[in-house]
């Protein structure tokens, strides 16, 4: 993140004024993270979407703080919730709190929403995307914008990008499946 650049100046000695790393106060990182990401997650989809989250299957991927809080609220509007997590202590965590934890891989063909809150890059690819089923939701609320491979699906021949309104597109495969993009992936 943007606090690892401000780290190496003032290692080298090029930080011209004192800066603070919210993230990592308990306040920011410990409650805006899951609670806030628990409201806003809902909200967003719901104003870009009016899809009615009940009975759909949403991916979240990865179980940190937002992860969490991503869960809980997809479980509170009704979807059933499954976790993609490397981090085996995290997965056990979901699997804990009741989610089923899961691969991409078999998932991708029959979920219905995709949020990924790793913050880790290539997290859902265009190859991915050509599998999803027909008005698949993929959004992104981790901290980049290079979760989800934007590059990737543009490239893929014949696809067609429409914008249903500001933030919201639709991608018309060749074969005449769609899948609904959120803020081109961005957070």
């Amino acid at each position: 993140t943007g606090v690892h650049r401000l780290y190496e100046m003032q290692r080298d000695g090029v930080l011209l004024f004192p800066a603070i790393n919210v993230n990592d106060a308990v306040t920011k990182s410990k409650f805006d993270n899951k609670y806030g990401c628990r409201h806003s997650l809902i909200d967003g989809i719901n104003r870009a979407t009016d899809v009615l989250i009940g009975g759909k299957t949403a991916v979240v991927f990865g179980y940190g703080d937002v992860g969490k809080g991503c869960a809980e609220s997809l479980r509170g509007q009704g979807a059933r919730v499954i976790v993609t997590e490397i981090d085996p202590i995290c997965a056990l965590q979901a699997a804990m709190d009741g989610y089923q934890v899961a691969t991409l891989d078999d998932v991708v063909e029959t979920a219905d929403i995709f949020i990924t809150t790793t913050g880790n890059k290539d997290i859902i690819m265009a190859s991915d995307m050509a599998r999803m089923k027909h008005q698949a939701i993929v959004g992104n609320i981790g901290h980049f914008d290079n979760e989800i491979d934007m590059a990737g699906l543009a490239r893929i021949p014949g696809i067609v990008k429409d914008e249903v309104k500001p933030q919201v597109h639709t991608w018309t495969f060749p074969d005449g499946k769609v899948i609904i993009v959120l803020s081109e992936g961005r957070l």
